[in-house]
């Protein structure tokens, strides 16, 4: 079936260019799943109109470092810097009483909650990451199992995989400081099965909607024989390998103590940077006023490596930190991508955070102009996952496409639409998203799900979780679960 959009603003793609462009009164045809005509008039036939003259027109956004659970920066945010401690891992907990503290239902629901508001942002490709900070270890074989089957059920395009570890963040005997202690050896055996596992099983499925891709957890917290056997096997597969690095002082400072060498450099010197290795952050790298490396060296070889950066700049804005600058990478050659990372998993609101950053850190140089950002969400993803065909309004290209409402009073004056969203925009205003050529999102409306259970049983969910913080804290035999958590005014019963 072949579908015509009538568009007030097309974003096509320009080949030549290699990056958008806005094209007045657009419009786009699609057959079946692949766009079939971008252009100002479309004369061929077709079999259904969609009128989206209110509308931009828009490739769908690709989120590399994509939110996949109940956010816990709630927990965490404005949490008083000199108490953090107090929501680490008790050395007791660790050895006596490690478990799983949320039910096998609690987990296969926090993924359904997670993608249904990547969906409502105007996400079409997402690479999940959740946190595992209250997990026993790192993400269950079951866990990562249902959300595949949410994510093909919604239509969402997801690259997905269980994360694994090899060790854990815990404080100390008589919690003075943070120490890293070893997890079983069958432990971290069973996450790289359970990796491959799913890799044999999920790879592909959904019609090709679901794509595997190994993702072990934080550098920091694995051995260097798990980061080899997880690399190994990401090429066996010819798959995405994701691996957060550079994130920190502590994976920073880790690395440095053992190597002498940069996350970057170690990484490299273990040969595990290529072209489809993804690493989320890189805030500690060289050039970074946060470490004394005032070299391009760990740009450099990412560039030559061809390897890509995922920025989340929301997520590190929260807690003063950032990247040191989006701008300079993209000087240095290295190919950059977005990711939400938190709540809301809004890329308006993470371009607009980024802007800001970057013009901080990096002065109003060109470079992070806010076209830049939006080339990242959509052509830069599309470009680390090897995917010309994603990222992109352009003929052959994957039909994914979001109507983006950009009548809105609340967005004010419009001139140059994507400035205008990227200003005062939203991911509220993303109307309807396409997916593989299947409409999963109209008005703002996803089959089969109901908006107000799912808020019901999300706060069902954090409340759990925000107990087995209480729970693994040091601080439990002297506070109680109310005198542990951090609020901004006083809240009274």
């Amino acid at each position: 079936m072949i579908t015509l959009i009538k568009s007030r603003y097309l974003l096509a793609y320009d080949e030549n260019l290699n990056d958008h462009i806005v094209i007045k009164q657009g419009e786009l045809a699609y057959e079946n799943d692949k766009i079939i005509y971008t252009g100002k008039k479309y004369n061929g036939r077709f079999d259904r109109k969609i009128d989206a003259s209110d509308c931009l027109v828009a490739p769908g956004f690709i989120d590399l470092d994509a939110l996949g659970d109940i956010d816990h920066t709630l927990i965490f945010y404005e949490y008083p810097k000199d108490k953090l401690s107090d929501l680490d891992w008790s050395y007791d907990y660790f050895f006596n009483d490690r478990k799983e503290e949320m039910s096998p239902d609690d987990e296969s629901f926090k993924s359904l909650y997670a993608y249904v508001n990547l969906i409502r942002n105007g996400i079409t490709t997402a690479m999940p990451i959740t946190s595992v900070i209250y997990k026993k270890a790192a993400e269950t074989y079951e866990e990562i199992e249902a959300a595949a089957h949410h994510a093909g059920n919604l239509g969402l395009r997801t690259y997905l995989g269980p994360s694994f570890l090899a060790k854990k963040h815990v404080m100390n005997r008589d919690a003075s400081s943070r120490i890293i202690l070893d997890l079983p050896a069958d432990e971290i055996e069973n996450g790289l099965l359970n990796a491959e596992k799913f890799i044999k099983n999920y790879h592909n499925s959904y019609n090709g909607l679901i794509k595997a891709c190994v993702v072990p957890e934080r550098v920091e917290l694995q051995t260097e024989d798990n980061l080899k056997k997880a690399k190994a096997l990401a090429r066996k597969y010819d798959l995405i390998f994701r691996l957060h690095a550079a994130q920190g002082a502590l994976d920073y400072s880790e690395i440095n103590k053992k190597f002498g060498l940069s996350p970057i450099k170690y990484l490299d010197s273990i040969g595990l940077l290529d072209e489809k290795t993804l690493i989320p952050h890189c805030t500690y790298t060289s050039g970074s006023r946060y470490i004394e490396d005032k070299s391009n060296d760990d740009q450099m070889i990412l560039k030559n490596r061809k390897t890509s950066v995922i920025h989340c700049p929301l997520v590190y804005s929260r807690s003063g930190n950032g990247l040191d600058s989006f701008g300079r990478f993209i000087r240095e050659g290295v190919n950059m991508t977005m990711g939400t990372d938190t709540f809301p998993s809004d890329p308006f609101i993470i371009m607009r955070a980024g802007q800001l950053a970057a013009k901080i850190y990096d002065q109003n140089r060109p470079e992070n102009n806010i076209e830049k950002f939006y080339h990242a969400f959509t052509i830069g993803g599309a470009n680390a996952l090897g995917r010309k065909d994603l990222g992109r309004l352009s003929i052959g290209a994957k039909a994914d496409i979001i109507l983006i409402d950009i009548n809105d009073f609340d967005i004010g004056i419009v001139d140059d639409p994507i400035q205008s969203l990227c200003l005062a925009g939203n991911g509220s205003l993303v109307k309807t998203s396409i997916i593989n050529g299947k409409t999963v999102m109209k008005d703002r409306q996803i089959p089969d799900i109901n908006l107000d259970e799912l808020n019901a049983r999300a706060q069902i969910y954090y409340k759990k979780m925000k107990h087995s913080y209480w729970l693994r804290s040091k601080s439990k035999i002297t506070k109680t679960e109310n005198e542990l958590f951090h609020n901004s005014f006083q809240i009274k019963e």
